[in-house]
């Protein structure tokens, strides 16, 4: 690591403002503190000074969505080879390099696009590149069906970044998540590709790997047929562990939980937003499973669809979420009911999670002003006793 730090002090003078390549200066900088903490400190006002910097945090949380993205390939291959009746020949090998190769395209794309659009805005403001899209690069894949053309991809991170990010002047002050809006985008301009019986499944095969399906093969989730009315015909283990037709790193609760584990023992995602969100969700399960407005048991909200990928990865997104502690409760709550009241009460919408959690996006503020106003309510009582 020494040499390439030599390295890039070598190179360091050309990229300054007098420097024969300042106009790349932003991109110079962005790789070389996702690779080294600044060793800048500052020089007035009283400030705490931490090793881990927003970078390291942004790695954290990609590192914490690997289980989920590696399952995410598994199933994908696992599910074409599933439908075409050759699983029990296919190997281990053999299902996840299928479903390596058909997922590592939109990943591609996503970063591609997100980063090279971010790179331009950077040189064209002449500002630092920020690295909120190292999260929301993997995340936006991860939540799409593998169905969806990379090209609907494109114009959906295209429009993340641009009228869901920059706009608001960059990392730290959007107001919504953009994965979220990526994805919402796609459900509202292109449903066709984002929901259905046609989308889930991978039909081709790449590089003589994986199965041609026939074009009219479909494959319903579970969320999906429970909303024709239709009891899924999936056991509770394949719902736990994730193999069920759905969004790619959405599937499996197991892989989900260990990224939870990840993120609350760093200390990155909050307790309080994650909790809550399963406590709203049980809640309003439970109130729809007592008065009969649905016979899918409250805790199957939890296994099935985005539920828990949004409630440990979106949900507790520290720039969109609420940030007093007090509000925290009230916000993952909300994102948890309103999530199961989309999926019984809207046939259309079997999924709901991603729906809810744009909704508890706009309405976080609002909720921390209450917070602090409460709270000075509170201190100007006190003084007045």
């Amino acid at each position: 690591m020494s040499a390439l730090r030599n390295y890039l002090n070598k190179i360091k003078p050309n990229f300054e403002p007098e420097g024969k390549l300042h106009a790349f200066r932003s991109i110079f900088d962005g790789f070389e503190t996702f690779l080294y903490v600044p060793n800048t400190t500052a020089k007035t006002g009283v400030n705490i000074h931490d090793a881990i910097d927003s970078k390291r945090i942004m790695s954290m949380v990609v590192i914490a969505l690997m289980p989920a993205m590696l399952f995410g390939m598994y199933n994908i291959g696992y599910q074409n080879y599933l439908a075409a009746g050759t699983l029990a020949t296919a190997s281990f090998f053999e299902i996840f390099c299928y479903g390596f190769l058909a997922v590592l395209p939109k990943i591609l794309v996503s970063y591609i696009v997100g980063l090279g659009i971010e790179f331009a805005w950077a040189q064209w403001k002449g500002e630092e590149i920020q690295e909120g899209y190292l999260v929301s690069g993997i995340l936006i894949p991860l939540i799409v069906p593998i169905g969806c053309p990379l090209w609907m991809l494109a114009l959906a991170c295209a429009f993340s970044v641009i009228f869901c990010k920059e706009i608001f002047g960059g990392t730290g002050m959007n107001l919504f998540n953009p994965a979220i809006a990526a994805r919402m985008f796609l459900f509202f301009a292109y449903p066709s590709k984002m929901t259905g019986d046609t989308v889930w499944v991978a039909q081709d095969s790449i590089f003589g790997l994986g199965n041609t399906l026939p074009d009219t093969f479909t494959a319903a989730t579970p969320l999906g047929q429970i909303a024709q009315g239709i009891t899924p015909d999936t056991c509770i283990c394949d719902m736990i562990f994730g193999f069920i037709p759905g969004s790619i790193g959405e599937t499996s609760v197991i892989a989900i939980a260990i990224g939870a584990v990840i993120l609350l023992w760093t200390g990155i995602a909050s307790w309080r937003t994650m909790l809550s969100v399963f406590v709203g969700g049980a809640a309003m399960g439970l109130l729809f499973e007592s008065t009969g407005a649905t016979t899918m048991p409250w805790w199957h909200h939890f296994i099935l669809g985005g539920f828990a990928f949004g409630a440990v990865f979106m949900a507790t997104d520290p720039v969109t979420s609420c940030r007093t502690e007090c509000g925290k409760y009230f916000y993952g709550f909300i994102i948890g009911a309103m999530a199961v009241i989309i999926r019984v009460k809207n046939a259309g919408y079997p999924e709901g999670m991603m729906l809810a959690i744009f909704f508890g996006n706009m309405i976080a503020p609002l909720i921390d002003h209450f917070v602090v106003e409460r709270n000075i309510s509170k201190r100007q009582k006190r003084l007045k006793n």
